[in-house]
């Protein structure tokens, strides 16, 4: 089966699990694993960021970084259809007290007007303020897209002109980074907070990193034992992260220039692709004009040995690159696809 539901079915390399056997360890909760603490020492400084958190997951990461922007009864701001809005389920008003207010973007984007008329406030008739404005980057639903630096200044200067803190769901952070072609803290420093998971395209088994600035991670190591508590000899997850950042990171353009032929070739065999929209390791392809039920479609790829994923809305799938792909999965998964799919049409 050439699995392209998403660039979490990743497992650990042969390097990464010596490195995992290898593993210094200790109790965090302590301060005392040194790979946990050498983790989060990298990762603060490959974000531009003064200290960072290691955590199980990113959804645990960003639902603690909405809990540092705002107190119940604020405002979030986000993109309608990023992940703190439709996958996070509700955790925003469940474990922030947070009022969502979501946008409608494109590319999952939101332009400086946008942002300014939603954090603008009435303060005479209620005090609700938004609080927080979430940038997802790079955006899953919208395909892998990325934000541009000059973009992301733009509303985060309207954020912080109106007193809004501003965090950044950069659970493929690093996908964008390589995608811009520039360093990571290019990214990470321009916002008050920023997650980047490590189970996604860096192949980890699990785990995530929330960064900031020193005084709100403070308040953060207190709310991730709100949340859970300590992982004790974390060391285990974290030398697996360790070796990722040495190990996986410039390689994702390999799995970016992967969806890009994978997105060329299913093009020149008819299939509805938008190319303009494959910047990262996504690929999208609108069902509704091929008249196959999505369900149908993927069913009967699976059957053939292609295994693709619904997205966000009804009519759209998704092919996502890996590093347990290979070039000759690549174009397998081109010419099996295209021939599912043609020999539909013509039935």
């Amino acid at each position: 089966m050439i699995d392209l539901r998403s660039d979490t079915v990743t497992r650990p390399t042969p390097g990464m699990r010596a490195a995992i056997a290898a593993a210094e360890v200790g109790d965090e909760q302590m301060g005392e694993d040194p790979s946990v603490n050498e983790l989060q020492e990298r990762v603060a400084a490959l974000l531009g960021q003064e200290r960072a958190i290691f955590l199980p997951t990113a959804t645990m990461a960003n639902q603690i970084a909405l809990k540092l922007h705002g107190r119940p009864g604020d405002v979030l701001i986000a993109e309608e259809h990023s992940h703190v809005v439709i996958y996070e389920f509700g955790g925003a008003a469940v474990h922030a007290g947070l009022l969502t207010v979501g946008l409608s973007g494109s590319g999952g984007r939101l332009t400086p007007e946008q942002v300014r008329a939603a954090a603008s406030t009435v303060e005479d008739i209620v005090d609700q303020r938004p609080a927080v404005l979430v940038l997802e980057n790079t955006h899953n639903v919208a395909g892998g897209r990325v934000w541009p630096l000059a973009e992301i200044d733009d509303v985060v200067a309207v954020a912080r002109a109106a007193r809004v803190g501003v965090h950044m769901d950069g659970a493929r952070l690093f996908n964008a980074a390589v995608g811009l072609g520039v360093p990571p803290a290019e990214i990470g420093s321009r916002v008050d907070t920023v997650t980047v998971c490590l189970s996604k395209g860096l192949g980890c088994p699990l785990g995530a990193c929330l960064a900031g600035p020193a005084e709100l991670m403070e308040v953060a190591w207190r709310e991730k034992f709100l949340f859970g508590g300590a992982m004790r000899q974390a060391g285990i997850v974290a030398a697996a992260a360790l070796y990722a950042l040495d190990n996986h990171v410039e390689r994702l353009a390999v799995d970016h220039e992967r969806a890009r032929r994978l997105a060329e070739g299913w093009h020149a065999a008819g299939i509805p692709v938008e190319l303009d929209r494959v910047e990262t390791n996504f690929v999208q392809i609108d069902t509704s004009r091929l008249d196959m039920p999505r369900a149908e479609m993927l069913s009967a790829l699976r059957a053939a040995g292609v295994a693709l994923s619904p997205t966000f809305g009804p009519t759209h799938v998704r092919a996502v690159t890996h590093l347990d792909l290979d070039d000759a999965d690549i174009d397998r998964a081109i010419e099996i696809v295209s021939e599912t799919l043609v020999r539909h049409a013509a039935a």
